[in-house]
Protein backbone atom coordinates (compact mmCIF):
# COMPACT_ATOMS: atom_id res chain seq x y z
CA UNK A 1 0.00 0.00 0.00
CA UNK A 2 1.24 3.51 -0.32
CA UNK A 3 0.35 4.62 3.24
CA UNK A 4 -1.21 7.95 2.14
CA UNK A 5 -3.01 7.99 5.59
CA UNK A 6 0.12 7.51 7.69
CA UNK A 7 -0.22 9.74 10.75
CA UNK A 8 -3.93 10.61 10.76
CA UNK A 9 -5.95 8.54 13.05
CA UNK A 10 -9.39 7.27 12.03
CA UNK A 11 -12.50 6.55 14.32
CA UNK A 12 -14.78 4.07 12.90
CA UNK A 13 -18.16 2.98 14.63
CA UNK A 14 -19.34 -0.70 13.56
CA UNK A 15 -15.84 -2.07 12.76
CA UNK A 16 -16.01 -5.40 14.68
CA UNK A 17 -17.68 -7.00 11.90
CA UNK A 18 -18.88 -6.62 8.12
CA UNK A 19 -18.20 -3.62 6.53
CA UNK A 20 -16.68 -1.50 9.45
CA UNK A 21 -14.41 -3.98 10.31
CA UNK A 22 -13.22 -3.78 6.33
CA UNK A 23 -12.77 -0.03 6.85
CA UNK A 24 -10.20 -0.33 9.56
CA UNK A 25 -8.54 -2.74 8.11
CA UNK A 26 -8.19 -0.87 4.61
CA UNK A 27 -7.36 2.19 6.51
CA UNK A 28 -4.86 0.36 9.09
CA UNK A 29 -3.55 -0.33 5.64
CA UNK A 30 -3.02 3.05 4.12
CA UNK A 31 -1.12 3.65 7.73
CA UNK A 32 -4.02 5.24 9.74
CA UNK A 33 -4.03 4.61 13.58
CA UNK A 34 -7.74 3.14 13.93
CA UNK A 35 -10.02 3.50 17.28
CA UNK A 36 -12.31 0.54 16.35
CA UNK A 37 -15.58 0.86 17.81
CA UNK A 38 -18.43 -1.87 18.22
CA UNK A 39 -20.81 -2.29 21.03
CA UNK A 40 -20.63 -5.51 19.86
CA UNK A 41 -24.41 -6.18 19.91
CA UNK A 42 -26.64 -8.54 17.87
CA UNK A 43 -28.83 -7.48 14.39
CA UNK A 44 -31.40 -6.45 16.38
CA UNK A 45 -29.16 -4.37 18.53
CA UNK A 46 -29.72 -6.85 22.10
CA UNK A 47 -26.93 -7.79 24.17
CA UNK A 48 -22.96 -6.34 23.83
CA UNK A 49 -19.83 -8.50 23.52
CA UNK A 50 -16.32 -6.84 23.37
CA UNK A 51 -14.59 -9.93 20.70
CA UNK A 52 -15.38 -8.37 17.47
CA UNK A 53 -13.16 -5.14 17.86
CA UNK A 54 -11.07 -7.02 20.54
CA UNK A 55 -10.56 -9.43 16.98
CA UNK A 56 -10.24 -6.47 14.63
CA UNK A 57 -7.32 -4.27 17.26
CA UNK A 58 -5.41 -7.53 17.26
CA UNK A 59 -5.82 -7.91 12.95
CA UNK A 60 -4.55 -4.83 12.43
CA UNK A 61 -1.75 -5.00 15.15
CA UNK A 62 -0.72 -8.17 13.15
CA UNK A 63 -0.16 -6.09 10.22
CA UNK A 64 2.14 -3.33 11.54
CA UNK A 65 -0.31 -0.55 12.18
CA UNK A 66 -1.90 0.70 15.57
CA UNK A 67 -5.15 0.34 16.86
CA UNK A 68 -6.98 0.64 20.27
CA UNK A 69 -10.47 -1.23 20.63
CA UNK A 70 -13.59 1.17 22.05
CA UNK A 71 -17.33 -0.41 23.08
CA UNK A 72 -19.30 2.42 23.51
CA UNK A 73 -22.59 2.68 22.16
CA UNK A 74 -23.05 5.26 19.58
CA UNK A 75 -27.12 6.01 20.51
CA UNK A 76 -25.39 7.58 23.35
CA UNK A 77 -24.46 11.66 23.06
CA UNK A 78 -21.85 10.69 25.68
CA UNK A 79 -20.77 7.70 24.38
CA UNK A 80 -19.43 9.20 21.19
CA UNK A 81 -17.61 12.11 22.87
CA UNK A 82 -16.04 9.22 24.90
CA UNK A 83 -14.75 7.57 21.61
CA UNK A 84 -13.44 10.80 19.98
CA UNK A 85 -11.51 11.39 23.50
CA UNK A 86 -10.70 7.64 23.07
CA UNK A 87 -8.63 8.32 20.28
CA UNK A 88 -7.40 11.56 21.70
CA UNK A 89 -6.20 10.23 24.80
CA UNK A 90 -3.96 7.62 23.15
CA UNK A 91 -3.30 9.02 19.54
CA UNK A 92 -3.56 12.88 20.39
CA UNK A 93 -5.54 13.60 17.28
CA UNK A 94 -8.37 12.54 15.61
CA UNK A 95 -8.85 12.99 11.79
CA UNK A 96 -11.17 10.51 10.36
CA UNK A 97 -14.78 9.32 11.22
CA UNK A 98 -16.80 6.39 9.68
CA UNK A 99 -19.95 6.34 10.63
CA UNK A 100 -20.78 2.35 9.71
CA UNK A 101 -22.67 1.18 13.05
CA UNK A 102 -26.17 -0.04 12.53
CA UNK A 103 -29.52 -2.49 13.33
CA UNK A 104 -32.33 -3.51 12.10
CA UNK A 105 -36.10 -4.30 13.47
CA UNK A 106 -37.95 -5.04 10.25
CA UNK A 107 -41.60 -4.75 10.20
CA UNK A 108 -44.07 -3.65 8.07
CA UNK A 109 -45.09 -0.18 9.36
CA UNK A 110 -48.67 -1.04 10.35
CA UNK A 111 -47.13 -3.59 13.03
CA UNK A 112 -44.03 -1.59 13.43
CA UNK A 113 -43.47 -0.73 17.63
CA UNK A 114 -42.52 3.10 18.79
CA UNK A 115 -39.65 0.95 20.44
CA UNK A 116 -38.78 -0.55 17.15
CA UNK A 117 -39.18 2.65 15.39
CA UNK A 118 -36.90 4.67 18.26
CA UNK A 119 -33.96 2.10 18.06
CA UNK A 120 -33.37 2.22 14.29
CA UNK A 121 -33.70 5.68 14.34
CA UNK A 122 -31.27 6.07 17.33
CA UNK A 123 -28.80 4.03 16.22
CA UNK A 124 -28.51 5.33 12.67
CA UNK A 125 -29.42 8.59 12.64
CA UNK A 126 -28.87 10.08 16.52
CA UNK A 127 -25.65 7.98 15.82
CA UNK A 128 -24.35 9.54 13.20
CA UNK A 129 -24.89 12.60 14.59
CA UNK A 130 -23.51 11.84 17.76
CA UNK A 131 -20.18 10.86 16.26
CA UNK A 132 -19.73 13.95 14.08
CA UNK A 133 -20.74 16.25 16.33
CA UNK A 134 -18.16 15.12 18.94
CA UNK A 135 -15.67 14.65 15.78
CA UNK A 136 -15.99 18.30 14.01
CA UNK A 137 -14.98 19.83 17.19
CA UNK A 138 -11.07 18.73 17.06
CA UNK A 139 -11.54 18.61 13.51
CA UNK A 140 -12.94 22.16 13.48
CA UNK A 141 -9.67 23.48 15.59
CA UNK A 142 -7.56 21.63 13.61
CA UNK A 143 -9.03 23.12 10.47
CA UNK A 144 -9.43 19.15 8.95
CA UNK A 145 -11.17 16.36 9.05
CA UNK A 146 -13.07 13.52 6.97
CA UNK A 147 -16.32 12.06 7.87
CA UNK A 148 -18.16 9.17 5.88
CA UNK A 149 -21.89 8.28 6.59
CA UNK A 150 -23.01 5.11 5.57
CA UNK A 151 -26.92 5.47 4.27
CA UNK A 152 -28.38 2.67 2.18
CA UNK A 153 -30.36 2.59 -1.09
CA UNK A 154 -33.22 1.31 1.52
CA UNK A 155 -33.41 5.22 1.93
CA UNK A 156 -35.10 5.58 -1.65
CA UNK A 157 -37.99 3.12 -0.23
CA UNK A 158 -37.78 -0.43 0.73
CA UNK A 159 -40.91 -2.59 2.07
CA UNK A 160 -40.84 -3.58 5.15
CA UNK A 161 -37.89 -1.22 6.41
CA UNK A 162 -39.60 2.83 7.51
CA UNK A 163 -37.21 3.00 10.41
CA UNK A 164 -34.19 2.09 8.68
CA UNK A 165 -35.57 3.50 5.55
CA UNK A 166 -36.13 6.94 7.40
CA UNK A 167 -33.13 6.88 9.55
CA UNK A 168 -30.69 6.21 6.22
CA UNK A 169 -32.57 9.05 4.00
CA UNK A 170 -32.34 11.32 6.83
CA UNK A 171 -28.21 10.36 7.07
CA UNK A 172 -28.53 11.77 3.36
CA UNK A 173 -30.06 15.24 4.58
CA UNK A 174 -27.50 14.83 7.50
CA UNK A 175 -24.63 14.47 5.36
CA UNK A 176 -25.30 17.82 3.03
CA UNK A 177 -25.83 20.20 6.29
CA UNK A 178 -22.59 18.60 7.69
CA UNK A 179 -20.24 19.37 4.35
CA UNK A 180 -22.06 23.01 4.55
CA UNK A 181 -21.47 23.61 7.95
CA UNK A 182 -18.10 22.58 8.17
CA UNK A 183 -16.29 22.89 5.03
CA UNK A 184 -15.05 26.33 5.71
CA UNK A 185 -12.57 24.56 8.39
CA UNK A 186 -11.35 21.87 5.67
CA UNK A 187 -13.60 19.58 6.11
CA UNK A 188 -15.58 17.29 4.45
CA UNK A 189 -18.05 15.31 4.96
CA UNK A 190 -20.09 12.52 1.70
CA UNK A 191 -22.07 9.60 2.54
CA UNK A 192 -21.73 6.05 0.27
CA UNK A 193 -24.96 4.01 -0.31
CA UNK A 194 -23.04 0.01 -0.06
CA UNK A 195 -24.83 -2.64 -1.48
CA UNK A 196 -22.52 -5.49 0.25
CA UNK A 197 -23.63 -8.40 1.54
CA UNK A 198 -23.15 -8.37 5.48
CA UNK A 199 -25.42 -10.02 8.23
CA UNK A 200 -27.48 -6.88 7.55
CA UNK A 201 -28.13 -7.82 3.60
CA UNK A 202 -27.90 -11.53 3.46
CA UNK A 203 -30.79 -11.85 6.70
CA UNK A 204 -33.02 -15.11 5.89
CA UNK A 205 -35.79 -12.42 5.81
CA UNK A 206 -34.18 -10.14 3.26
CA UNK A 207 -32.92 -13.08 0.94
CA UNK A 208 -36.88 -14.64 1.06
CA UNK A 209 -38.52 -11.33 0.26
CA UNK A 210 -35.70 -10.95 -3.26
CA UNK A 211 -36.13 -14.16 -4.21
CA UNK A 212 -39.74 -13.54 -4.36
CA UNK A 213 -40.06 -10.54 -5.84
CA UNK A 214 -37.72 -11.86 -8.81
CA UNK A 215 -38.92 -15.26 -8.62
CA UNK A 216 -35.89 -17.50 -8.28
CA UNK A 217 -34.85 -20.05 -4.84
CA UNK A 218 -32.27 -22.28 -4.08
CA UNK A 219 -28.54 -21.94 -6.18
CA UNK A 220 -30.22 -19.58 -8.44
CA UNK A 221 -31.29 -17.05 -5.91
CA UNK A 222 -27.75 -17.23 -4.07
CA UNK A 223 -26.20 -16.48 -7.36
CA UNK A 224 -28.60 -13.58 -7.67
CA UNK A 225 -27.85 -12.53 -4.79
CA UNK A 226 -24.01 -12.35 -5.32
CA UNK A 227 -24.54 -10.51 -8.28
CA UNK A 228 -26.48 -7.87 -5.88
CA UNK A 229 -24.26 -7.62 -2.98
CA UNK A 230 -20.49 -7.42 -3.65
CA UNK A 231 -18.01 -9.02 -0.63
CA UNK A 232 -17.62 -5.79 2.36
CA UNK A 233 -13.84 -5.35 1.35
CA UNK A 234 -14.81 -4.40 -2.03
CA UNK A 235 -16.41 -1.52 -0.92
CA UNK A 236 -13.72 0.02 1.36
CA UNK A 237 -11.59 1.21 -1.57
CA UNK A 238 -13.77 3.91 -1.67
CA UNK A 239 -14.32 5.00 1.40
CA UNK A 240 -10.44 5.10 1.95
CA UNK A 241 -9.91 7.73 -1.30
CA UNK A 242 -13.07 9.77 0.56
CA UNK A 243 -10.81 10.35 3.63
CA UNK A 244 -7.34 11.13 0.95
CA UNK A 245 -6.10 14.40 0.18
CA UNK A 246 -7.59 13.52 -3.53
CA UNK A 247 -10.73 13.69 -2.30
CA UNK A 248 -10.36 17.21 -0.71
CA UNK A 249 -12.59 18.85 -3.23
CA UNK A 250 -15.81 16.69 -2.89
CA UNK A 251 -18.42 17.73 -0.41
CA UNK A 252 -21.79 16.95 0.78
CA UNK A 253 -22.53 14.02 -1.98
CA UNK A 254 -23.58 10.96 -1.93
CA UNK A 255 -22.25 7.55 -3.58
CA UNK A 256 -23.63 4.12 -4.39
CA UNK A 257 -20.50 1.59 -4.03
CA UNK A 258 -21.08 -1.68 -5.35
CA UNK A 259 -16.97 -2.81 -5.46
CA UNK A 260 -16.71 -2.44 -8.98
CA UNK A 261 -19.35 0.34 -9.71
CA UNK A 262 -19.39 3.24 -8.10
CA UNK A 263 -22.01 5.88 -9.16
CA UNK A 264 -22.07 9.55 -7.99
CA UNK A 265 -26.08 9.99 -6.95
CA UNK A 266 -27.69 13.30 -8.60
CA UNK A 267 -28.82 16.00 -6.10
CA UNK A 268 -32.87 16.72 -6.70
CA UNK A 269 -34.32 19.17 -8.81
CA UNK A 270 -37.46 20.02 -10.30
CA UNK A 271 -38.24 18.02 -13.72
CA UNK A 272 -41.67 19.84 -13.78
CA UNK A 273 -43.97 22.70 -12.98
CA UNK A 274 -46.89 24.17 -13.00
CA UNK A 275 -47.38 28.14 -12.59
CA UNK A 276 -50.54 30.24 -11.79
CA UNK A 277 -51.35 34.13 -11.04
CA UNK A 278 -52.46 33.87 -7.35
CA UNK A 279 -53.36 30.13 -5.61
CA UNK A 280 -54.47 27.24 -7.37
CA UNK A 281 -57.88 26.01 -7.11
CA UNK A 282 -58.76 22.08 -6.24
CA UNK A 283 -60.53 21.94 -9.49
CA UNK A 284 -58.25 23.44 -11.51
CA UNK A 285 -55.54 21.13 -9.74
CA UNK A 286 -57.53 18.01 -10.53
CA UNK A 287 -58.05 19.02 -13.80
CA UNK A 288 -54.74 19.92 -14.71
CA UNK A 289 -51.61 17.56 -12.35
CA UNK A 290 -53.12 14.33 -14.14
CA UNK A 291 -51.93 15.59 -17.07
CA UNK A 292 -49.35 17.35 -16.53
CA UNK A 293 -47.20 16.55 -13.06
CA UNK A 294 -48.45 12.96 -12.64
CA UNK A 295 -48.10 12.46 -16.45
CA UNK A 296 -46.45 9.13 -16.67
CA UNK A 297 -46.09 8.45 -12.99
CA UNK A 298 -47.18 4.83 -11.93
CA UNK A 299 -47.92 3.69 -8.42
CA UNK A 300 -45.13 1.40 -7.60
CA UNK A 301 -47.62 -1.00 -5.13
CA UNK A 302 -50.56 -0.21 -7.04
CA UNK A 303 -54.14 -2.12 -4.92
CA UNK A 304 -54.70 -5.45 -5.19
CA UNK A 305 -58.11 -7.01 -6.50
Amino acid sequence: MSERLKGKVALITGAGRGLGRCHALALAAEGAKVVVNDLGGALDGTGADRTPADEVVTEIKAMGSDAIANYENVASFEGAEKMVKCAMDNFGRLDILVNNAGVLRDRMVFNMSEQEWDLVLKVHLYGHFNCARHASTVFRQQRSGRIVNTSSSAGLGNMGQANYSAAKEGIVGLTRTLARDLGRYGITCNAIRPMAGTRMTLTPELKAAWGKSMGVSGADLDNFMKTIFTPPENVSPFVVFLCTDEAANINGRTFSVMGGEVHLYSEPEYIKSIYTKGTWTVDELCELVPVSLASGLENPTPPKT
